[in-house]
């Protein structure tokens, strides 16, 4: 069995399609279709089932998906284990980050190419729980997300923590800047995170806890979004405060939020039990650009 033929597959799969996958993998779709195609007819039966642009998978493919995931990440981490014969001097690395992060890891991502050039650094941009089942299941070696993770069985190390702040359309944002306990925000419309983000759930249930769901207005990846679509009036939105005051003050106001005060903790997730050399010497450029205790 031709293991890119499990790769392939694998990002189908992840990407909901053949075109996407191609522009992922940087092959043509042709090319795709093609060793699909063959993993298909070796293992004696359709995997996916084609529907227009987007793809389902059949009994035999979440087989297939769930036994192949698992191949793909022991290979990877044989070929880390092998590359660390020769030190650091080449070997792959797989970081998840989510889009809001990237401003803090961006001087990190910077760091370790210079340090390292012979590692080959795979970055994937997806909300934080994602992010968690990824590294849990072995596509990532290591992640970013909101703590506590979600997931079981991952090792963590915090890496930065902000509160999390109300913003509103300057024109209608009230007057006093005392702290607004959550319960008033009852009667908002929010915009909010993408599903897959940690804090679309931490909000949720923070909201439930006071009483309320929230009406949601809309949803994005983006902050930069999300900032604009509270300058329109759609709505408003809880972003952490650093990034907050990074928006046009012309256009949006930001109110400290209590009662409960709800945090933006950051922080690196990975598998308990092993650890390359390429990923503990991520987590130590982490801890030197975070100034944080050093992972176990």
């Amino acid at each position: 069995m031709d293991i890119r033929s499990l790769r392939y597959f694998v990002e189908v799969v992840r990407q909901g399609g053949f075109t996407r996958a191609a522009g992922a993998l940087h092959v043509t779709q042709p090319t795709i279709s093609k060793m699909v195609k063959a993993l298909e007819d070796e293992l004696g039966g359709p995997l996916l089932l084609r529907e227009g642009r987007t793809v389902q998978l059949t009994d035999a493919g979440k087989v297939v998906l769930a036994r192949g995931q698992a191949v793909l990440a022991e290979v990877a981490r044989l070929r880390q284990e092998v590359a660390e014969v020769d030190g650091m001097a080449r070997g792959e690395l797989a970081v998840g980050i989510p889009p809001m992060a990237g401003r803090y890891f961006a001087p990190v991502i910077g760091a370790y190419r210079r340090q390292y050039p012979g590692v080959a650094l795979r970055l994937r941009e997806q909300g934080g729980r994602a992010l968690e089942e990824g590294v849990a299941s072995g596509e990532l070696d290591l992640g970013v997300t909101v703590l506590p993770a979600t997931v079981p069985g991952l090792g963590t190390l915090p890496v930065t923590r902000h509160a999390l702040t109300v913003i509103y359309p300057a024109a209608r944002a009230p007057a006093s800047m005392r702290a607004l306990p959550l319960a008033a925000l009852a009667g908002e419309s929010f915009v909010m995170y993408e599903d897959d983000f940690v804090l679309y759930r931490v909000i949720l249930d923070a909201c439930e806890a006071a009483g309320f769901l929230p009406q949601i207005a809309g949803q994005s990846r983006h902050w930069d979004f999300i900032g604009e679509l509270v300058a329109a009036d759609v709505g408003i939105a809880l972003l952490p405060e650093p990034i907050a005051r990074s928006l046009d003050p012309a256009r949006v106001a930001v109110r400290p939020l209590a009662a409960p005060e709800l945090a933006w903790e950051l922080g690196l997730v990975w598998r308990e039990g092993y650890l390359s050399r390429a990923a503990r010497a991520w987590l130590d450029a982490c801890q030197r650009a975070f100034g944080t205790p050093s992972a176990p």
